[in-house]
């Protein structure tokens, strides 16, 4: 989470637009920007253009219109500007899959030091450190392909922590998962924030983006149709079900109890059950 007052601009998209080679735009003047220390969530449906953008944070695709800058600093697309921003910016992708080819975990963590070209011993000291942070340690033998779909996300993640980012970026990351193992992959993302690594997330699981986030960018049809905080962008109820996206649960149940049962609660609306829970207490105090 942000703290203190001298926060400062760590990544920032400046009027992205991009198409895929079939014409087909994917985004439109795109505006994203994130401060270090930062959680941020991209919210949006399937198709919105969340992945699009993100791999435009490493140069992984490059924009068409626009300039996307770290550290204030534009991204350089030759080989040494690549490499440079790579260091700084990890993705994490929705599918561990496509991410994981080693035959082993640990060689696995291993390719992004290895290919910095660091030197042995401080290779196996990251993939040690990232391993504990990940609760992988004594899983350096086995084979990705034997893990489970939490564990492989563990791993896809340590091997990004292993290459010491500024910035972590992860696609839709409790995709797949159960409630258990999507719980303790956003605590870690947490853990880890509090460590100093700045985390964009993108999801369309609306309950979990207000435990989490310090802001949220929502994204339609490949343009940034609002942001701000939590508190903010759920307050606009047309905006978020015309994304095709809904409000959290614990919003939605009193939304229903004041229109339903004539139940008073003032806008916004609570987010979390910690807040609805609050709120119901003083409405019964209330009433005594």
């Amino acid at each position: 989470m942000i703290t203190g007052s001298d926060s400062m601009e760590i990544i920032n998209a400046d009027n992205i637009s991009y198409s895929y080679p079939d014409g087909t735009q994917a985004l439109k003047n795109v505006n994203f920007s994130v401060e270090t220390g930062e959680i941020v969530a991209l919210l949006g449906p399937n198709g919105a253009g969340k992945s699009t953008l993100f791999l435009h944070f490493n140069g992984i695709l490059r924009p068409e219109s626009g300039k996307i800058k770290v550290n204030s600093q534009p991204i350089v697309y030759d080989k040494k500007g690549l490499m440079e921003v790579r260091k700084k910016v990890g993705i994490v992708f929705q599918n561990p899959d496509d991410q994981l080819f080693a035959p082993t975990v640990g060689e696995d963590v291993a390719f992004g030091p290895m290919n910095m070209g660091l030197e042995l011993q401080e290779v196996e000291k990251r993939v040690k450190e990232a391993l504990e942070k990940v609760d992988m340690v004594g899983y350096e033998k086995k084979p990705p392909h034997h893990l489970s779909g939490g564990q492989k996300k563990r791993v896809a993640i340590a091997g990004i922590l292993a290459m010491n980012p500024e910035i972590m970026v992860l696609d839709e990351p409790t995709s797949g998962l159960d409630p258990k193992g999507a719980s303790l992959i956003l605590q870690l993302l947490y853990k880890l924030n509090e460590e100093g690594i700045t985390i964009i997330i993108s999801t369309h699981d609306v309950d979990l983006v207000p435990l989490y986030a310090d802001r949220i960018y929502i994204i339609s049809e490949g343009k940034i149709i609002k942001k701000g905080t939590p508190r903010n962008v759920f307050a606009d109820i047309n905006t978020i079900r015309g994304a095709n996206l809904r409000l959290p649960r614990i919003a939605h149940l009193i939304e229903i109890l004041q229109k339903e049962d004539n139940v008073p609660f003032e806008k916004p609306y609570p987010l979390t059950i910690g807040e609805a829970r609050k709120r119901v207490l003083e409405h019964l105090d209330d009433k005594k």
